[in-house]
């Protein structure tokens, strides 16, 4: 079928795009030249210039039409300006899982042309049609599935999703692409946010929102023990970065009107009621949340970690989470991701700790 593949320049998205050449899809390679690669240029080397040479020499390699296609004004109105709004409100952002449903799998495909069946990515997850509804599949690869970025896809963009690389774990991914003689077989994995790139996240911050010197008081005592450049470059949990001595210390509130951190060496003896959030913002694959809780899990961050959990719904919009273990770096902002049984059942935004 008509494929169009997201291609970032790394060895994931090349070899999903050596798979999709192989079983003989009609795809095309594109790659989304997004805002901050030219206007923040200030701030740190951007690698969008690298990553389209790589991009070129593996669809050269496969024979594969390519195209860069220019985002900054969607990527800016969905995702960049939703992480500073959060970051602003003292919430902690997640802006990967915006990217995905609505840049990669939303305005992306308002963009190409309407004959393309499918937008394949890089993602280490699956996609099951089970009577008549999608559903997300995780995969062998614990570390890096990725099925919590995507846990907002809608229906429609679930049922438009290839995932090529779905039942590959990483060095099999590795082994396919040295097989290739792709040019990223050797590449290192990208970290850090969708749209950063190299760039640090603390200089973005400081480039949007400047500083707010404030105070850092100790919890216990009320001592001021320091200062801070804003609230807004802490998040709760956080031990590293505070410049204090006579520690170890952990951030464990932030005062978003009084610009006030709070800290304290005994952060488990403060954060006793983490093993219960309160949730809302619900996007669930089957269309309803599970009847049946039995083997219910949740992810608070992306990783292979989960906890086993309980939802109670209090309403249609609103519900609480309790989970087997408390957690020390839940915190409004956070995304809760639900599992069952290899399945991921769809997210939910912490609003309530």
């Amino acid at each position: 079928m008509k494929t169009a593949l997201l291609l970032s320049g790394g060895v994931d998205s090349s070899v999903a795009l050596a798979l999709l050449k192989e079983m003989g899809h009609d795809v095309t390679a594109f790659y989304l030249k997004i805002w901050l690669q030219d206007e923040f240029t200030s701030l740190g080397d951007c690698p969008w210039e690298e990553d389209i040479k790589f991009c070129e020499a593996v669809t050269k390699k496969l024979g594969v039409p390519f195209e860069v296609l220019p985002m900054q004004n969607e990527y800016w109105d969905s995702v960049v300006s939703y992480t500073i709004d959060e970051i602003k409100s003292g919430r902690t952002p997640n802006p990967d899982i915006f990217c995905n449903s609505l840049i990669k799998f939303g305005k992306f495909f308002d963009k190409i042309d309407t004959s393309y069946a499918k937008v394949a990515t890089g993602h280490y997850a699956g996609v099951e049609e089970i009577n008549g509804r999608f559903l997300l599949k995780v995969t062998p690869d614990p570390v890096k599935d990725q099925t919590y970025f995507l846990s907002y896809l809608s229906q429609e963009q679930l049922s438009r999703a290839l995932f090529p690389i779905s039942n590959l774990s990483k060095n099999e991914v590795r082994k396919i692409a040295a097989k290739y003689d792709l040019a990223t077989q050797d590449k290192k994995d990208s970290q850090g946010i969708c749209f950063l790139g190299q760039i640090k996240f603390k200089d973005f911050i400081r480039f949007h929102l400047g500083e707010q010197p404030g105070d850092i008081v100790d919890f216990d005592t009320g001592k001021v023990m320091g200062q801070h450049n804003g609230y807004y470059y802490y998040t709760i949990g956080q031990r590293s970065g505070l410049g204090l001595s006579g520690g170890p210390w952990f951030v464990v509130q932030k005062d978003v009107v009084d610009n006030v951190i709070y800290i304290s060496r005994e952060y488990d003896s403060i954060d006793k009621e983490r093993d219960r959030f309160r949730v809302t913002g619900f996007n669930w694959f089957a269309g309803a949340p599970p009847n049946d809780q039995t083997g219910l899990k949740v992810k608070v961050r992306h990783g292979p970690n989960y906890y086993n959990c309980t939802l109670e719904m209090e309403n249609e919009v609103s519900g609480t989470v309790t989970i087997d273990t408390p957690d020390k770096g839940i915190a409004p902002g956070q995304f809760a991701v639900f599992y069952r049984n290899g399945y991921c059942l769809g997210g939910s935004v912490i609003f309530s700790i």
